[in-house]
């Protein structure tokens, strides 16, 4: 694959500072408390992922992501833990949805390039 786990979790490790944008941006009362735990969801998974825990990882992101389904930052690093684990196509839909929810995102495009560039060899290999 070409990757090791230093590289997601590195990946990883950029989504605090893509959370605080993103909870900045949005105002609304409710969908600030829900957003609120949805970070909190997130910035454990990422202590998770760290420590190389990545079922743990994905099921707080998996958290997060049906707090506040606008969240990239869930789906971003949902996308991670999946590719981690080897579940392609969930990852691939994660990763999707991130890009979806902000595609102007940096590091989420970043990181769905990167793993395009796995699927998409991976895919060639099985149909080749």
């Amino acid at each position: 694959m070409g990757y090791s786990p230093a590289n997601f979790v590195r990946k990883v490790a950029f989504a605090p500072a893509v959370a605080l944008v993103l909870a900045l941006s949005f105002t609304a009362p409710l969908s600030a408390d829900r957003r609120s735990e949805a970070r909190a969801q997130v910035d454990f998974g990422i202590e998770l992922a760290q420590k190389e825990l990545w079922k743990e990882a994905e099921f707080r992101w998996e958290k997060a992501a049906e707090l506040d389904p606008t969240y990239s930052a869930a789906w971003n690093n949902l996308g991670i833990a999946y590719e981690q684990q080897g579940k392609f196509a969930e990852a691939k839909k994660a990763y999707d949805k991130a890009v979806a929810l902000d595609p102007k995102n940096n590091y989420i495009r970043q990181n769905y390039d990167l793993f395009m560039e796995i699927y998409e060899r991976q895919n060639r290999r099985r149909t080749g």
